[in-house]
């Protein structure tokens, strides 16, 4: 195995963590994938970080034009300067630096030739790092499979008794002859970056890596997005990864009705599920649990999909819950998620920044319905939601998801959404008719934690906060969704509105 005093950082965070601390030194690496994938972003800010450390770096491309990569820098806020460019197809001086750029013009020289001066300025400059964009040029030159791959070799022998990190861009538009495989076992390692269109919204990209000699890697897909400022990796999230010791007391809402309900309260490292129709009070005994850890001094997060921020806390303010003041204190963060931008990785490695960066330690998805219609076409995607609960539940946070189900009255939906498997409570909410009017009714039918209440309550909301009736005692139809008072009307709560 590799030492830690012999990895080159990759100028990536998560690219790093993926790779357990960053590529070997001294080898030959090869960075495959479409055009778009984010290759030639993640390869200058390979070179750049080398800069940064004081390295030599190189940059030989056969494809773009300096002025190309200077756009691509440009976009991103970076400046070329220091890095040495070896340019071929363009007769421009495009960095306005002659010392640091060598020109040919590449339909007057032969494979063998180019070959040679490439590796002449590698003897020149003595470089660090180097990147090789692309080899589709290189094929196109050698005309042969068979000359390609020999050329490939003696590239990799080459650099063999160098100290030279190198990185060979490949397109994978010269078609399917070189798939068997060769190219792969040449390298000591392979990276292999996709680009995803979806029917709406941004297109999506990905990475993997495939091998890696010597390194004990994170492999299987991990989500990327090329935003200004570089190309970020949001690693695959490991739940079995990530543990911390903590206590397993009861976390309290400052509604004492609603604790006993679960005996106590949800425990921390715990997941409840709140379900049942729009508008019947889940997001609501959400708020109250956050704003009691808040006043607590705890901190807490809430990812919004749905609502839009100001919409909630103005909710919260009209149940007399004060968000606002641990808002501006940093107590309390509220994100919004655009559902047509995130990817289930970036979500995950949100939340894991949220716990692991800013100390969350009660967290809300609002809710659900909104996290799955944000990726419609995102494959395993309860799997990933059940490996990031399992995340949450192992460093101790309180977790509450929000559910909603399809319908306000009559028999209710989850739809596609079979997660109370996923949950350690499961509180229910429904709407009932009683005097003429339309209430809510709230029980618990799961508790993993330890005994909970068996009875159905009335949930009352108003402008003094939450509050909950006794036991309804005759009461049937709720599990069916049809739920029916058949008891005395004297146990109903006050109509809201009547104080």
């Amino acid at each position: 195995m590799q030492t830690e005093s012999s990895r080159v950082t990759t100028g990536v965070q998560g690219l790093d963590t993926v790779l357990s601390g960053g590529l070997p030194q001294g080898r030959l690496y090869l960075l495959e994938g479409p055009p778009g994938s984010g290759k030639t972003t993640l390869s200058l800010q390979f070179l750049l970080q080398g800069l940064k450390l004081g390295e030599r770096c190189l940059y030989v491309t056969l494809s773009e034009t300096a002025e190309e990569l200077r756009e691509v820098a440009s976009a991103h806020g970076w400046s070329l300067e220091g890095l040495h460019l070896f340019e071929l197809g363009s007769a421009e001086d495009a960095l306005g630096n002659g010392r640091l750029q060598s020109v040919l013009h590449s339909w007057e020289v032969e494979l063998d030739e180019t070959v040679k001066l490439v590796l002449g300025e590698v003897d020149r400059i003595r470089p660090n790092r180097v990147v090789f964009d692309s080899l589709s040029e290189l094929r196109l030159l050698a005309q042969d499979s068979l000359r390609y791959r020999r050329q490939i070799l003696a590239l990799k022998q080459f650099f063999a008794p160098k100290s030279a990190t190198v990185l060979l861009v490949d397109d994978l538009t010269s078609g399917a002859d070189d798939r068997d495989g060769q190219l792969h076992s040449l390298c000591h390692g392979v990276i292999s970056l996709e680009r995803l269109t979806l029917d709406f919204g941004a297109a999506r990209r990905r990475m993997q890596v495939q091998k890696l000699r010597g390194v004990d890697f994170v492999a299987g897909y991990h989500d990327i997005a090329i935003r200004t400022g570089g190309l970020e990796v949001f690693p695959r999230l490991i739940a079995s990864h990530h543990h911390d010791d903590f206590g397993g007391e009861t976390l309290g809402s400052g509604v004492a009705e609603i604790d006993n309900l679960l005996g106590g309260g949800p425990l921390r490292g715990t997941c409840t599920l709140l379900t049942g129709p729009a508008g019947s009070g889940k997001t609501n005994v959400a708020l109250q649990y956050v704003w009691a850890a808040c006043e607590r001094g705890e901190r807490c997060c809430i990812f919004e999909f749905d609502e839009r921020v100001n919409t909630l806390l103005a909710r919260a303010k009209a149940l007399d819950i004060d968000l606002g003041s641990h808002l501006d204190s940093g107590l309390l963060e509220i994100v919004q998620i655009d559902p047509a931008e995130i990817s289930p990785g970036e979500f995950s490695w949100n939340v894991r920044k949220a716990v692991e960066q800013r100390g969350c330690s009660v967290l809300v998805i609002d809710s659900l319905n909104g996290y799955v219609a944000a990726m419609p076409q995102e494959k395993q995607l309860m799997l990933q939601l059940h490996e990031m609960l399992s995340y949450l539940n192992q460093k101790g946070v309180a977790t509450f998801l929000i559910n909603p189900q399809h319908g306000l009255v009559g028999t209710m939906s989850t739809g596609n959404l079979n997660v109370s498997y996923i949950a350690d409570a499961v509180i229910l909410f429904r709407f009932f008719e009683a005097q003429g009017r339309i209430r809510k009714a709230i029980s618990v039918i799961k508790n993993r934690g330890g005994a909970h209440e068996d009875t159905i309550r009335e949930l009352k909301i108003n402008g003094k906060g939450l509050a909950l009736s006794a036991p309804l005692n005759e009461f049937k139809g709720i599990l069916t969704g049809t739920p029916e008072f058949v008891g005395d009307t004297a146990s109903l709560l006050a109509h809201p509105y009547a104080g």
